[in-house]
């Protein structure tokens, strides 16, 4: 399937792009981040376990177990604070 990969922040300036229409056999979002890990050493980087990584599904906050489907936008971008 295809989805589209956006990255903000922090994680788009590691990466080096903001976004990407990306071909995955992912079917969850945990799964999608470990295709990336693995995609290169920026992604690995910018997506490593162990670091504070938000994720959205489609716009709205979502965990790793969230599902991937055909044509789905993923957003991945650090934590943010205010003030």
């Amino acid at each position: 399937m295809k989805v589209t990969v956006k990255y903000f922040a922090s994680i788009r300036e590691a990466i080096g792009q903001g976004s990407e229409l990306r071909e995955t056999a992912a079917s969850t979002l945990s799964a999608l981040r470990d295709e990336l890990l693995a995609a290169s050493p920026a992604h690995a980087g910018a997506l490593a376990r162990g670091k504070a990584v938000r994720m959205a599904l489609d716009q709205v906050m979502s965990d790793e177990s969230a599902v991937l489907r055909d044509g789905c936008e993923v957003a991945f971008f650090p934590p943010v604070t205010g003030g």
